[in-house]
């Protein structure tokens, strides 16, 4: 091979590994961003939507209450005491 057969391969190489390496970055990323819902481990005042007994984020009256919920990364909130994805 000549040495410009050689370079145009090498560099075709480093080209294909560098945009399988961002795909590889994309994809984690999207599985990094999934959230849930995760009821009843939010510090009243500090819920991000909606309960059963109010109109608005961050209006949480207790802490722990069993209606409001924080997003968290999927998966995190069963490892949170008292955490659950269903409203209690």
């Amino acid at each position: 091979m000549s040495n410009i057969n050689t370079r145009n391969i090498l560099l075709a190489a480093a080209a294909a590994s560098v945009t399988l390496g961002t795909l590889g970055a994309a994809t984690s990323a999207t599985a990094a961003d999934k959230k849930e819902k995760c009821y009843g481990v939010v510090k009243a005042g500090k819920n991000d939507c909606a309960t059963a007994t109010s109109s608005c984020a961050g209006t949480a009256k207790k802490d722990r209450q069993k209606d409001a919920f924080v997003l968290v990364p999927a998966g995190l909130c069963g490892k949170l005491a008292g955490g659950s994805t269903k409203a209690g």
